[in-house]
């Protein structure tokens, strides 16, 4: 194994349906912001907002995947859609729906949750130069 630790990941039809399931989740995000009436300006300003969790890995792997994971992880997009069920803020909706639309993009391209060990050790897959087919 020359030193590299070995992660995990999905391989197969699972991968491919938790791609497709990323892909579903961005058009359906993004249908729902839709509905919110906002202006897609906003969408396109905010869409890849949670991309700055990367800054987090100039702490080092362990705080950058745990800042990445927080922002990368349906239950805040989930958690804000509830709250903006709860106050009736089309504003909440619009941002839990960028938010969950980026999630979904990001899933569907193949890019997962990250690994403590390296950015580009993911739950679906190693990415990045080292890849091997991810």
């Amino acid at each position: 194994m020359d030193g590299l630790l070995r992660i995990p990941a999905v391989a197969g039809a699972p991968r491919l349906l938790l791609r497709l399931e990323g892909a579903a989740l961005l058009a359906l995000a993004t249908a729902g912001f839709a509905l919110t009436g906002l202006s897609w300006w906003l969408y396109a300003l905010l869409f890849f907002l949670p991309d700055l969790s990367f800054a987090a890995y100039m702490a080092g792997p362990r705080p950058g995947a745990a800042v990445y994971n927080a922002l990368h992880s349906t239950i805040g997009p989930a958690v804000l859609a509830g709250v903006g069920l709860l106050l009736n803020s089309p504003m909440f909706l619009g941002l839990a729906a960028i938010w969950a639309a980026h999630i979904g993009f990001d899933r569907m391209l193949g890019y997962g949750l990250k690994y403590a060990s390296a950015f580009g050790d993911t739950h679906l897959g190693r990415i990045g130069r080292a890849s091997a087919g991810a």
